[in-house]
């Protein structure tokens, strides 16, 4: 399997849609507000900490290993490594997943879990990615804003 240049065969229509929010709002004022806060890298690449880990960064050319979810805009979900069972492993860096990722995975410590709104641009942009099995159909449409989860496991 390689992703991020290829999904794992899950299709919207397979997958029950789940709740996932569009653009972040402002936290209330009661809130931890130390999760919350909306980071952005010099790419457009949006993220919010639900978890920020303590253990090493990546850094360019370092072997992670990533557990996630990814979500269409309207909250359908198109890949994850639950069907795999195992978490995606690639050199950060690379080229190995979407621009979006390998700018982004360098700023989260291992065991850091987040939610992170890719840009078009960052992602697939206006090719999008065509159904392998059937490519009238689009897994990801052009100019498709992703929306992650992710958790990542190890740093070597």
């Amino acid at each position: 399997m390689a992703w991020l240049g290829a999904p794992i065969g899950l299709h919207a229509q397979d997958v029950a849609k789940p709740a996932v929010p569009g653009v972040p709002t402002a936290p209330p004022p009661t809130a931890d507000t130390a999760k919350l806060v909306t980071q952005q890298t010099p790419g457009g690449v949006r993220y919010i900490f639900h978890v920020r880990g303590t253990g090493p960064t990546a850094q360019p050319g370092s072997r992670v290993a990533v557990r996630y979810t990814g979500f269409l805009p309207d909250g359908h979900a198109f890949d994850a490594t639950a069907a795999s069972g195992g978490p995606l492993r690639f050199r950060v860096g690379r080229g190995e997943v979407i621009p979006g990722w390998d700018e982004l995975l360098p700023l989260l410590p291992v065991g850091s879990r987040v939610r992170a709104w890719i840009p078009a641009h960052m992602a697939y942009g206006s090719k999008g990615f065509a159904d392998p099995d059937n490519e009238q159909i689009f897994v990801i449409p052009p100019d498709t804003e992703l929306v992650f989860e992710l958790y990542v496991v190890s740093v070597r």
